[in-house]
């Protein structure tokens, strides 16, 4: 695992023992980053449930201001501040080692450029974090949402929650989908 692009360009990342996460490959890393390369520079970049944090990583290397990086796992949460210390990112990050629920109480921006969130597959959590951030200040009509999931969730309560799908990006046995809430008239 590695930065793709950027000021950090290559550099190796760590990434947590174990079956805890699912790092995402950096093929599909590339890919999802090819995707967004327009919103990501001077973004403010959330990076929910983010394991080894290499996707807020690569969010500042390819110049996002500032990322907050929501992770509860202890083992997890060092790999992150070891991968920001070895990449010199940790003037831009901001590391909230909790409850990814509990913490989306505690980034204090005017706007959140892009939320990206990685849950563990199944479980529910997509809906559960998208019922959070509708409510929070941060997040405008002009936020980004990114949802990784498994590729068959299904994501039919968008629409009663002020969400529209922007895109769906399908891969072998997951996928992103691309989340906005409804611009009102």
């Amino acid at each position: 695992m590695r930065v793709i692009a950027g000021i950090a360009r290559s550099l190796p990342l760590k990434a947590p023992r174990g079956m805890g996460t699912r790092p995402t490959t950096d093929r599909i890393k590339e890919t999802l980053f090819n995707m967004i390369q327009n919103e990501v520079p001077g973004a403010v970049f959330v990076d929910m449930f983010s394991g080894s944090g290499a996707i807020g990583i690569e969010a500042l290397s390819r110049g996002a201001v500032k990322c907050y990086f929501l992770e509860q796992d202890k083992e997890a949460c060092t790999c992150i501040k070891e991968n920001l210390k070895f990449t010199h990112f940790e003037d831009k990050a901001v590391l909230l080692s909790q409850d990814a629920f509990l913490t989306l109480n505690h980034i204090y921006e005017k706007e959140a450029t892009v939320i990206f969130m990685d849950p563990p597959y199944q479980l529910g959590y997509e809906e559960r974090a998208l019922g959070i951030l509708k409510n929070m200040k941060y997040v405008t009509q002009d936020t980004l949402i990114i949802v990784e999931a498994f590729l068959t969730t299904e994501f039919d309560y968008l629409d009663d929650m002020g969400y529209d799908i922007v895109k769906e990006k399908r891969y072998k046995t997951n996928k992103h989908v691309f989340i906005r809430l409804r611009r009102t008239a």
